[in-house]
């Protein structure tokens, strides 16, 4: 099948894409959540004591959760890279998509029965 000007413009916002992937920086996938602990005070009856943030990583490992405590530093370092990971996540989709629609543009498919 003749490529289109559509499919042609398409081809060019994937390649666009594609030099994007190589940009990110590390990547990790999880999540970072703060913690924080409430404990009876020991110098004021009646009263609770806040310590914290505790800093926690969470991901999949073999099928299984995982989670690492982190200093307040290295959350920030694994953020970035989990924010890396998104962003990376979102090109591929619209790549798998702009993909899908490019091959059907310029591939022959079965021909379909009329009703």
């Amino acid at each position: 099948m003749k490529k289109t000007k559509s499919a042609e413009h398409k081809r060019r916002r994937y390649e666009r894409l594609k030099e994007q992937l190589s940009g990110p920086g590390l990547i990790l996938q999880g999540t970072i959540r703060p913690r924080r602990i409430l404990r009876a005070d020991p110098n004021m009856p009646d009263a609770e004591k806040e310590y914290g943030p505790y800093y926690q990583w969470t991901f999949k490992r073999e099928g299984k959760t995982v989670t690492v405590n982190l200093t307040s530093e290295q959350a920030k370092a694994y953020q970035k890279a989990i924010d890396n990971h998104g962003k990376m996540e979102k090109i591929l989709h619209r790549m798998r998509t702009l993909s899908l629609q490019i091959l059907e543009e310029t591939t022959k498919g079965v021909k379909k029965r009329k009703a």
